[in-house]
């Protein structure tokens, strides 16, 4: 479990005094390395806001982070480090050059990707560009759930992909966090739309709108799967390279966990494929076509509800690799 006391701050002049409940790391490790702590609250420059937060989402990313992969690069000298970039909540303070945003608005975005986004805490400082107001339809855990796993769906298939109407696309991890997304954002628009999951996961990757579905345990995609103009891949390793098979010439393949090895992409290459790695980008904009799709329902999460308390199991969780949807944390 989490361990859980309270670090006395170092004697450093603070304006603020007031105290949230924080999740830190001190060292990179399991997920005995989350420490729940209370710190001051953070105090915002002149293009932030401060976000009283609801609830946040957890990736991939950060548990591989947590463990010494992902960001872990990037922040390695940063500790100690306060994880997680998704969330949703209300703006309590803003700063002196925010004019799209109020005190009282209830925003969500993924806060200061690939930076340290220091988003498992009560209250965030977060760039007045990095978020969109929640749709007053949807909850803020459905908000915090379309963030970052949305944005890299959004961001592949359409500034990446340029994907186009009457397109083939082939969905790795459809049932995934960011496959969920993809299958979704991809129909929308058009696209002919095949998802790959376990067979628990049929009905509901056929539900998100796929027009076509793969076990994966049980069937070789490669077999019953051909000219697709679009890969988007949740898995990587081997795959990508088994997926070289089904994309026509001029297609692509997109995988998101980790980069395209430099013999793939070249065997990819030689067979007229453009096969590469894509890293999300923090985006106001695009978190406002998110918003827009979620009000409309044209978008929807699924979601599965946590406890701040419980953070420790939903990295477990994460870590499985099996899970639906998103992994969402409540802050009461």
């Amino acid at each position: 479990m989490c361990r859980r006391f309270i670090i006395t701050q170092p004697a450093i002049k603070q304006i603020n005094t007031k105290e949230m409940k924080t999740i830190i790391i001190n060292e990179f490790g399991g997920t005995d390395k989350l420490e729940y702590i209370e710190l001051p609250e953070p105090l915002i420059k002149e293009n932030e806001v401060l976000i009283k937060v609801h609830a946040i989402a957890i990736n991939p990313v950060d548990v591989k982070t947590r463990a010494g992969k992902g960001m872990a690069g990037r922040m390695k000298n940063e500790m100690p480090l306060t994880l997680g970039w998704d969330i949703s909540g209300v703006i309590t303070a803003v700063g002196s050059n925010v004019t799209e945003f109020a005190v009282g608005d209830e925003v969500f975005g993924m806060v200061n990707f690939p930076g340290h986004g220091k988003a498992y805490a009560e209250y965030v400082a977060a760039p007045a560009s990095h978020l969109a107001k929640k749709p007053s339809n949807i909850t803020h855990q459905q908000a915090a759930a379309t963030t970052l796993a949305a944005l890299t769906a959004y961001q592949g298939l359409f500034r990446q992909a340029g994907l186009k109407k009457g397109q083939r696309v082939l969905v790795h991890a459809a049932a995934g966090g960011v496959g969920h997304f993809v299958v979704q954002l991809a129909k929308h628009a058009g696209a002919y739309v095949i998802g790959t999951s376990s067979a628990a996961n049929k009905d509901f990757v056929l539900g998100l709108g796929a027009d076509e579905h793969v076990d994966y345990r049980s069937q070789l995609f490669e077999e019953v799967v051909k000219d697709v103009d679009l890969v988007f891949d949740g898995v990587g390793g081997e795959l990508i390279r088994r997926s070289i098979a089904v994309v026509k010439p001029g297609g692509m393949i997109i995988s998101i966990p980790s980069g395209v090895p430099a013999e793939i992409a070249e065997a990819a290459k030689e067979s007229g494929v453009n096969a590469f790695f894509f890293l999300v980008e923090s985006s106001g904009p695009d978190m406002e076509v998110l918003a827009d799709m979620l009000e409309k329902g044209i978008i929807r999460p699924y979601v599965n509800h946590f406890d701040f308390s419980q953070m420790d199991i939903a990295h477990q969780q994460q870590e499985t690799g099996n899970t639906r949807g998103r992994i969402v944390l409540t802050i009461l």
